[in-house]
């Protein structure tokens, strides 16, 4: 549990315990999914003993080729747009998703996130914590990134 970071409770199998993690309590690290992004982790994943993980993810560097078209195998997926835009496709479908939009990918929703604002910020929840991520073929062409100003 990260410094600061306040909890409650002992964890029996299967059992849940209370956090609370602070903006401070976390470090943005960058070895996560995707090298040109950096993570946060919020505490959720050890309260829950990785039945979810929440946590925030922002633009590190510029879109070179993107995510690549992948699905994840997850029960449950949403990103919560909190700063910035990002531009996905799902299949064949050009989505921008802007600060305040929420998406939910639904389990095994093949997508590729191109491109994305040099601020952009999500918040990504995900059930269970260490699910898997499975590239695939390409659906179709996708647009070149757009570049950072």
């Amino acid at each position: 549990m990260p410094d600061g970071a306040a909890t409650s409770g002992t964890a029996a199998e299967g059992a849940t315990t209370f956090t609370h993690v602070k903006p401070g309590d976390t470090e943005w690290r960058s070895d996560g999914l995707r090298d040109f992004f950096l993570y946060k982790d919020l505490g959720v994943e050890k309260a829950t003993g990785g039945k979810v993980l929440a946590q925030l993810v922002k633009a590190n560097k510029a879109p070179e080729k993107g995510t690549g078209w992948h699905r994840h195998e997850a029960q449950f997926h949403i990103v919560i747009m909190t700063k910035g835009w990002a531009k996905f496709m799902y299949g064949d479908q050009e989505t921008l998703v802007s600060a305040g939009d929420c998406v939910h990918q639904r389990p095994g929703i093949v997508h590729y996130l191109y491109s994305y604002s040099p601020d952009m910020e999500y918040l990504e929840i995900v059930a269970p914590a260490d699910f898997k991520t499975i590239d695939v073929e390409a659906s179709c062409a996708v647009p070149n990134p757009d570049p950072w100003r």
